[in-house]
């Protein structure tokens, strides 16, 4: 009898093993759902988002939410971590698709789209993480990480400058993504990330020109003068 065979009878179904397996796949979908679910929500209405309409999103009881998210908190804390995960991780895909410098475009828009998750759930957060319901994560440096392999896959091509710090690339963004939160315009979001992409292309070669124009020859101190728009001296006498 081969082992196939053996695993089950004609006529009785699938094995034990295989029910198992085909329930743990089912569960893990279901808990990836929630997820996916709660992350939207979370971000269009805040962590206040009733429970019982993740799951109605998700497309699953509300039994089956609390089996795999016994608490808000746990729940907040899946999300957060599936967003950091996929904001750093999405960084060689990145890389391999697309030039350096659209790369750390399109990075920074899903970036962008991380911190506004974040900021949806910033109340539930900042509680866990004091109270140590929610472990800290390591987001600072996973993100410092990520925005230094992008710049180094710029600064290796000569389109992306080699003297920036990734760290000082993490503060203009969050500062850009929590200030034009207030306003709410996200038009105005993206014009600041092309600004930062033009202060982050290298500069352009030879010696910058001089912004102060050269006295006319022959014009002493008073062409100096009149060449930057200051009136002459009065006549002697």
């Amino acid at each position: 009898m081969t082992g196939a065979e053996s695993s089950s009878t004609p006529g009785t179904g699938p094995a034990p093993g295989a029910r198992k397996r085909a329930a743990r796949a089912d569960a893990l979908r279901n808990r990836d759902k929630l997820v996916a679910a709660a992350r939207a929500a979370f971000t269009a209405s805040g962590d206040t988002t009733p429970l019982e309409a993740v799951a109605r999103d998700a497309g699953v009881g509300i039994g089956t939410l609390y089996r795999h998210f016994p608490t808000r908190e746990a729940l907040v804390e899946a999300v957060y971590a599936a967003e950091l995960d996929d904001v750093t991780g999405s960084v060689p895909r990145l890389i391999a698709e697309l030039p350096p410098v659209d790369a750390l475009r399109a990075w920074m828009r899903r970036y962008a789209a991380f911190v506004a998750t974040k900021r949806g759930m910033a109340d539930v957060l900042r509680a866990g993480w004091a109270s140590g319901r929610i472990a800290t994560p390591d987001t600072r440096r996973r993100i410092g990480e990520a925005i230094g392999t992008l710049l180094a896959r710029g600064a290796e091509e000569g389109t992306i400058r080699d003297d920036v710090a990734a760290d000082d690339v993490t503060v203009m963004l969050l500062g850009i993504f929590l200030t034009a939160a207030t306003t709410e315009a996200p038009e105005q979001t993206e014009r600041l990330l092309d600004l930062v992409i033009d202060a982050l292309r290298p500069p352009l070669s030879g010696p910058r020109p001089d912004p102060t124009p050269p006295a006319a020859a022959g014009d002493g101190a008073g062409g100096s003068r009149r060449s930057r728009g200051c009136p002459p001296p009065p006549a002697a006498g």
